[in-house]
């Protein structure tokens, strides 16, 4: 009984979905209507495991969120992350526009910008361009999703983004794990979108097809009175370094080192540290940190342009209040999954997940089990938190026991997340669309087909660890 409920609220959560009901309300229901066939009680499941594990979510990420979300939206308000963009943008030219739309996206979010806000800032260039090249409007969200939610946001080792550094806390690994495998997969998640959107549009310019006429939310690039490029990319790339010399994932004795024992004096106060080892956390830090440096440099920089816009006050605050949504949003998914791993009947599914393997490693099972909780929820970080926190703990016992390095098997995870996740109820792909003005039916064709080619990078980077052992 205990399973056939689990699957039908699996089944639900999916279905309000895509419907559009948000997660925050829809999560703790059918966590509870899975519960009802267990022996646990309705209220004690909502407050001591949901609620439990939803405040830990929040403890351990938010401020990754809500440093991110300031820092990007002063990027924007400030014109750095546009003048960034505008600088790819004219050097490579129509000619080269879908290109030079992956590489902006890429820059921007490596840089640290929220990959909403990276969305914003490049639909603008990114029409021009189209526009200019005559490549059919509907090629757009492909081109922008893979810019964005690809090769740079989960791929690319040191990446800032969350579905990055959520698995530094369940493994111990840095945000720059996995570095061959991560440049490996990078390199074939813009080859399959560059590939795939160059082969579109050649096709439909065959048959006549361009860039189109009457489209909704047709923007202008802004270009005029941003600051300078280089400028612009100093607090990106501050980002980026500091990042590298906090996490210091190459021991370099020149860099910096997080004391081991700074968690020791909380000890005495009898507080329950959800991070008892500095190594859990110190990647979360790290990034904390870098974001911080960012923040203020790019304040610096982007204040003459912010103190015409009503002043600092303005995108820090749109930045904390954006950061709330967005962390509860996740949190809600992660306690989801916390509850339904901690259902006897789930059981038999977590031990059918735990005997996939490839040779003698959990990879498999972790690129199968985080691909269906991806596409259950339409969110990569979304379905990577629920992974892990569902058979998280089994995959690095297993890789432990038998010698595997927990780096490689953070970029896998990571991999996987970017899989199925653009199903059509993805919130992150509705809102792409929105910002394009274009529909499902408009444009969901090619982000269907990437959908179903995206896994095959997870699996591929697995069978070159299999044969390699470079991680």
């Amino acid at each position: 009984m205990e399973g056939i409920l689990i699957f039908i609220s699996l089944l639900l959560l999916m279905f309000f979905a895509y419907r559009g009901y948000s997660i925050v309300v829809i999560a703790p229901v059918f966590a509870i209507l899975a519960a009802l066939g267990s022996n646990y009680g309705a209220m004690p499941v909502y407050s001591e495991i949901y609620m439990t594990k939803a405040a830990e979510y929040i403890k351990t990420y938010y401020p990754v969120f809500l440093l991110g979300a300031v820092f990007a939206k002063i990027m924007e308000e400030g014109g750095m992350a546009a003048a960034v963009a505008g600088k790819i943008v004219s050097s490579l030219g129509k000619e080269r526009a879908v290109l030079a739309v992956l590489i902006g996206c890429g820059v921007l979010t490596y840089g640290g910008l929220s990959v909403f806000v990276v969305a914003f800032v490049m639909y603008p260039f990114a029409a021009v361009l189209f526009k200019e090249a005559d490549i059919p409007k509907r090629l757009m969200p492909a081109t922008l999703w893979m810019g964005i939610f690809t090769y740079a946001m989960i791929a690319l080792p040191g990446t800032p983004q969350i579905q990055n550094v959520i698995p530094t806390a369940f493994f111990g690994t840095t945000t720059w794990a996995g570095i061959g495998t991560g440049l490996l997969g990078s390199v074939c998640y813009f080859v399959l979108g560059w590939s795939w959107i160059s082969y579109r549009h050649k096709k439909l310019a065959a048959k006549g097809e361009g860039y189109g006429t009457q489209h909704k939310n047709e923007p202008a690039a802004v270009t005029e009175n941003l600051p300078h490029w280089l400028v612009s990319l100093v607090p990106l790339l501050l980002v980026v370094v500091i990042n590298l010399m906090m996490s210091n994932p190459f021991y370099w004795n020149w860099a910096y080192h997080w004391n081991p024992d700074s968690l020791e004096p909380l000890k005495i106060l009898k507080l329950s540290l959800l991070s008892p080892a500095v190594d859990r956390v110190q990647s979360i830090w790290s990034i904390n940190v870098a974001l911080v440096v960012g923040i203020l440099s790019a304040m610096l920089i982007g204040r003459p342009k912010i103190r015409l816009r009503g002043g600092m006050i303005r995108p820090v605050n749109a930045g904390a209040m954006s950061s709330v949504m967005a962390i509860i949003n996740v949190a809600s998914g992660y306690a989801y999954g916390s509850v339904i791993a901690s259902l006897a009947g789930f059981q038999v599914i977590k031990n059918a997940l735990l005997t996939v393997q490839l040779g003698s490693g959990p990879l498999l099972s972790a690129v199968i089990t985080t691909n269906i909780m991806t596409g259950i929820t339409g969110s990569a970080s979304g379905g990577l938190t629920i992974a892990l926190g569902m058979l998280g703990k089994e995959w690095l016992a297993w890789a432990n026991s038998i010698g595997m390095s927990p780096d490689i098997l953070h970029r896998i995870v990571c991999l996987a997340s970017e899989g199925i996740d653009t199903v059509p109820h993805a919130g992150a792909l509705v809102t792409l669309f929105a910002v394009c003005g274009l529909t499902h039916k408009e444009s969901y064709y090619d982000v269907g087909v990437l959908t179903l080619l995206k896994p095959v990078i997870g699996l591929l980077c697995l069978a070159f660890y299999s044969v390699t052992g470079l991680a």
